[in-house]
């Protein structure tokens, strides 16, 4: 139960990584703000941990969508009087080949994947900072570091540059936050079983080059990255501040 008594802030989570963790934070002790763009999936997560006896609610909430942010801080602050933690997972994936891809595909990838987590942040760290502190976790990729598409395949140029600016905008915040005792950590996931990998999923996972290179045999489970989060988040790692936690089954060990 080590977050008994804590609020946390959840974005993207609707489903994959975002669920995962909005569940494994409920069951220990964390009164949970589920927010989604989609609210149906919001309400579902909700209900889940409702279901198992934890606390939640839910509220749509698109990370583009600075004023929608705050209703949705607002009505976790009327739920529970306070914010102490946040996770910033929402995100969004697009293929894409070099001369093919739309400034829209680019716009959306940095307006989700970066300002979101910045204008995210901007909206519910003064609600941290007035609860005493806490920490928050941005969701990076091994894709800030590695090109990690199976050989032959397109790249995701916008995804993978956005991803990229996750680990300097996490230092960045945690510099900027430490004097208000808030500490900022991101995680990084290798390939995972979640909606985001899209219908070419099975495909990465079952490609030569995934398979040669990482070092636990299989895709992972959301559930394994909700473990690390909730580890950076918690006071276990009271004494870790801009870090990035790899959680890719040692895909970028070779």
């Amino acid at each position: 139960m080590r977050f008994e008594g804590k609020v946390v802030f959840v974005t993207g989570a609707g489903a994959g990584i975002g669920r995962a963790t909005a569940i494994r934070l409920a069951s220990e002790g964390a009164a949970v703000a589920c927010t989604d763009v989609d609210k149906k999936r919001a309400d579902e997560t909700a209900r889940m941990i409702g279901g198992q006896g934890g606390k939640a609610i839910s509220v749509e909430a698109d990370v583009r969508d600075r004023q929608a942010l705050r209703r949705a801080l607002d009505a976790t602050l009327k739920e529970w009087g306070k914010v102490t933690h946040l996770v910033n997972n929402a995100g969004i994936f697009r293929w894409g080949v070099l001369g093919d891809m739309s400034d829209e595909a680019w716009d959306t990838s940095f307006d989700v994947n970066v300002k979101g987590m910045y204008r995210t942040t901007e909206v519910v760290a003064p609600a941290i900072v007035e609860a005493g502190g806490g920490a928050i976790v941005n969701l990076s990729s091994i894709s800030a570091h590695v090109i990690a598409c199976p050989d032959g395949e397109p790249n995701a140029h916008n995804y993978d540059t956005s991803k990229a600016a996750v680990p300097l905008l996490t230092k960045s915040l945690a510099h900027d936050l430490a004097p208000k005792n808030i500490r900022v950590n991101a995680v990084a996931p290798g390939l995972v079983a979640t909606e985001l990998s899209g219908p070419d999923h099975p495909k990465m996972a079952e490609a030569a080059d995934f398979q040669n290179r990482v070092l636990i045999k299989r895709a992972g489970r959301p559930e394994e990255v909700a473990a690390a989060i909730a580890f950076l988040l918690s006071d276990d790692a009271s004494y870790i501040t801009g870090a990035e936690l790899l959680v890719d089954g040692g895909y970028l060990v070779r």
